[in-house]
């Protein structure tokens, strides 16, 4: 119990995310992590200024890549299942400063039984803290996302290779995606 590493390197196929792969030279390389007993993904970031928008904010559209790829993992982490997202929404109250601390965390809400997922994710300023539980008044964004989990026919085409035997129970038979 408590906090697990999540990792690419577990699929046994290469990966090169945007947001968490960590040998991605022109990425994020942001590292998530899952609070089994929280039931939350997250991840501490600080973006320097390649990510900026407005100099001193960090990119609305990198700020949503953030927050979507801490859903993708909490659909991995906590619904045991690979899924893209279908439609999402976003609330910003605060600006993401560059080249300082956040926290993204992200959590299931409801798991359907039609192979969607109904995932949330925000981005509060600072680092994780014993309290990063309770929301407060350093909350930047927040978005709010269904997922929908991958069949073995578009996981293949999502990764150049069928899944592996092990990788059955992440997929959806029959899924719409």
């Amino acid at each position: 119990m408590g906090l697990h590493r999540l990792d690419n390197a577990r699929w046994g196929f290469a990966s090169n995310c945007f947001v968490c792969e960590p040998t991605n030279a022109a990425g994020l390389r942001i590292s998530f992590v899952h609070d089994d007993q929280a039931g939350v993904v997250l991840a501490q970031f600080s973006l320097g200024d390649a990510f900026s928008g407005a100099p001193s904010y960090v990119h609305g559209g990198v700020v949503l890549a953030v927050m979507d790829e801490a859903m993708a993992w909490a659909a991995i982490a906590i619904a045991h299942t690979w899924a893209l997202t279908r439609q999402s929404t976003a609330t910003f109250w605060h600006p993401v400063l560059v080249d300082q601390p956040h926290t993204v965390m992200a959590r299931l809400v409801e798991k359907g039984g039609d192979g969607t997922l109904k995932l949330s994710a925000s981005v509060s300023r600072g680092d994780v803290t014993s309290d990063w539980r309770t929301p407060g008044a350093d909350r930047c964004a927040e978005a709010n996302a269904t997922f929908v989990a991958l069949s073995a026919e578009a996981a293949a085409a999502a990764v150049g290779e069928a899944p592996g035997p092990g990788h059955s129970a992440y997929l959806r038979p029959g899924g719409s995606i």
